[in-house]
């Protein structure tokens, strides 16, 4: 399976139907995003590995009916539960976004054309689509008001660069405090605890690239999974 340590997989030809349109968060612009079959892959990856719905409920914790609905594309999944499934399955989580479009060596993505997924705070939005990069994973991140990553601290291989385009935006990193103002720009060892929020009454707006020195490691999923 092709790694990509992001919510878009690999970032081949997405398709999303099992998150709910962006503009229903934060304001967020109403341009037409790609879907994901997130439910077919599902499906897809139980029966490569033989288990019956039955068989994966018990696995993962999940009701056989909650399973159904999602396989199905009548339930929208929460990160949390994919992260369950993908515990479950012994695969990355973005192996639910995977597709089988062409690979491609430059990505230029059209401003409505972004891939989006719909996070517990926010919208992120895939700035390399279809890239054949490795690792490096570069977003456009909007958050809600005065919402965070939590109190748990992130910790992840390689390097993390943020660029603040709209709002106030708070990194702590190893107890340090850095406000990030339109403009203002955070470049770091990643494996330096770090946490982050948005301060301002309205969104915040940046831009995120993270690149994990470690091909096994998902920093996206770390910083987007809501708990």
């Amino acid at each position: 399976m092709p790694r990509r340590g992001t919510p878009f997989g690999r970032r081949q030809g997405l398709r999303w139907q099992n998150l709910q349109p962006a503009e229903s968060k934060s304001g967020g612009s109403k341009e037409s995003s790609m879907d994901v079959d997130v439910g077919g892959n599902l499906r897809r990856i139980r029966e490569e590995r033989d288990l019956s719905i039955r068989a994966l409920a018990g696995k993962s914790g999940l009701a056989i009916n909650t399973l159904s609905l999602i396989e199905n594309g009548k339930s929208s999944p929460s990160v949390s539960t994919l992260q369950q499934l993908a515990i479950a399955l012994a695969v990355p989580i973005t192996a639910f976004f995977e597709t089988e479009a062409p690979k491609r060596i430059v990505a230029f993505v059209k401003a409505g054309q972004r891939p989006r997924a719909v996070f517990d705070h926010g919208i992120l939005e895939d700035l390399g689509a279809d890239s054949v990069i490795e690792r490096v994973e570069p977003f456009v991140v909007i958050l809600e008001p005065n919402s965070g990553s939590g109190v748990q601290e992130i910790v992840h291989t390689g390097y993390e660069f943020i660029y603040c385009l709209e709002g106030r935006l708070l990194y702590t990193i190893e107890g340090q405090t850095y406000l990030l103002e339109p403009g203002d720009s955070l470049l770091f060892e990643a494996h330096h605890p770090h946490r982050w929020q948005n301060l301002g009454p309205g969104i915040s707006r940046s831009i995120l690239v993270l690149y994990p020195t470690d091909e096994r490691d998902y920093p996206s999923e770390r910083h987007f999974s809501g708990e």
